[in-house]
């Protein structure tokens, strides 16, 4: 953060696609009414993840596969800043580095778009869905079981595009993106959490710095939103608690049960990546201690049988590895 004519300037770092610009330049209003002398500027790095955005992401999947090269430019100065999807951090970070702020997220659920304007069960038999998240992928196969997964990646006006096309009959995507965008006429059946789970932090953003930056981190104070953070601590901690990454098939939500109660709502769901198996856990805790919660549960799940169910996933990443 650099002093400038009286003023301070603050550098954000971003990915490049449409959305990336339009969460980090949420962010950057919010910190503008936070601080009205705040001189902000935005530098776009692009991630391995961008890169490679036709492979199947269970082929590629690794830590920091979008965030290596943004964490990269925080480490060396280039940045103040780094605003990510939280979904996208690896559950655990470098010790130079936090999440200075979590602001107040968006819907969390999935909805499901498709050319034939009607929902996932309405669909015609062996159907041809779009998606690249093996978590999508099981608990699609849950609901429909004679449906072909088919690998969709990109960004989102790709995927806007491909589900109008007769190779797809639908396509699976997150809401946040949609409604960052403005472009929630296009959800067909939005999925509720009965149907289908989010990813754990999902529709969550992080603001990242540098750790022992006490500026910038004062600086963030005013858009981290607690109760958010509670959540998707308590999400994020689950997924820890299996010992999972994010391209597992693993989903968690969090939710307040009431304003006027401190207690944290998390359920929890580890599947088979054929979804015929799936182990679904609940569990309300103090709002305060959501690491405890998450882990709590997680216990719980591997106990009633998560623990096969993700060997099984390890195993057949080894045996891709393989052949590769």
């Amino acid at each position: 953060m650099k002093a400038h004519t009286a003023k301070m300037i603050l550098t954000l770092g971003t990915r490049p696609s449409l959305l990336a610009r339009r969460q980090t330049e949420w962010v950057a209003q919010l910190l503008q009414a936070a601080w009205p002398e705040l001189i902000l500027v935005t530098r776009v790095y692009t991630t391995r993840g961008d890169r490679e955005a036709q492979r199947p992401l269970p082929e590629i999947g690794g830590k920091g596969l979008f965030t290596a090269e943004i964490e990269a430019a925080l480490r060396s100065g280039e940045i103040d800043v780094a605003v990510h999807s939280l979904k996208d951090l690896p559950i655990s970070m470098a010790e130079d580095l936090v999440i200075g702020a979590v602001p107040e997220r968006a819907p969390a659920y999935d909805v499901f778009i498709s050319r034939h304007k009607t929902g996932l069960k309405a669909l015609p038999p062996a159907p041809r869905i779009g998606t690249s998240s093996l978590r999508r992928a099981a608990q699609l196969r849950a609901l429909r079981p004679d449906a072909e997964i088919v690998n969709l990646r990109g960004n989102l006006d790709t995927r806007l595009r491909k589900a109008s096309l007769p190779d797809y009959d639908g396509v699976v995507v997150a809401a946040a993106g949609l409604i960052r965008l403005g472009l929630e006429g296009h959800i067909t059946h939005p999925l509720s959490y009965e149907e289908m789970l989010p990813a754990p932090a999902q529709g969550a953003l992080a603001v990242q710095c540098r750790a022992g930056d006490s500026a910038v981190l004062e600086l963030l104070r005013p858009i981290h939103h607690v109760p958010t953070w509670a959540a998707v601590t308590a999400e994020r901690a689950f997924l820890s608690g299996l010992g999972g990454g994010c391209a597992a098939p693993v989903a968690a939500y969090a939710e307040p049960r009431s304003a006027d109660t401190p207690v944290l709502w998390l359920r929890g769901m580890v599947a088979s990546l054929d979804g015929q198996r799936i182990v679904r856990v609940s569990e309300e805790w103090d709002i305060n201690r959501p690491h405890e919660l998450g882990h709590r549960l997680a216990e719980e799940a591997l106990a009633r049988g998560a623990a096969e169910l993700l060997g099984e996933r390890d195993r057949m990443v080894k045996m891709v590895e393989q052949e590769a």
